[in-house]
């Protein structure tokens, strides 16, 4: 069975996210999406939103599997037997850093570990999952981001928010 893990934050999970993950499950027999809990970043949902919202907006995608992980990536890789790790490459401008991080890993892991570069479809380039919080915050469109399910979630946090904002006011 050929095994791929697409780690990430997925905070929130965008449409350009589930482009890799669709093209990713007709490439492995199974993919884990694999939610990391990045201490660099400050999340708007936690760990097990991510995870529970990934699952719904994987569910028709057989042989996807979605967990989450706080530790060395390669060590959760080498955990399920996955080989490739999947990375998304919106513009030239990633490359430098997956690169290095690719890099990494593969020396993490004893060169076990290769990764695999998917270019993001030209629709979802400019999509990142930062921007769709901003735009959020802000109450703009996020319906060409998200699915409609993952829209719903981010407009209940960011209600969840003010509302805990106004109390303190």
């Amino acid at each position: 069975m050929k095994s791929a893990i697409y780690p990430g934050s997925f905070d929130p999970v965008t449409l350009g996210h589930l482009d890799i993950i669709r093209r990713a499950s007709r490439m492995f027999d199974k993919v884990t999406v694999c939610v990391l809990d990045n201490k660099a970043k400050t999340p708007l949902f936690s760990v097990d939103e991510r995870v529970r919202m990934l699952q719904k907006v994987c569910e028709n995608m057989p042989n996807v599997y979605v967990d989450s992980y706080y530790g060395l990536m390669v060590d959760y890789a080498r955990m399920i037997g996955a080989h490739v790790s999947i990375r998304g490459l919106r513009a030239v401008t990633d490359f430098e850093y997956e690169l290095q991080l690719a890099q990494t890993n593969r020396m993490l892991s004893n060169n076990e570990l290769d990764t695999i570069f998917l270019t993001t479809s030209a629709k979802y380039s400019y999509l990142n999952s930062s921007g769709v919080k901003e735009i959020a915050a802000f109450h703009g469109n996020i319906s060409r981001c998200v699915t409609p399910y993952v829209e719903e979630k981010i407009w209940e946090k960011i209600r969840e928010r003010e509302e805990a904002a106004e109390k303190k006011n």
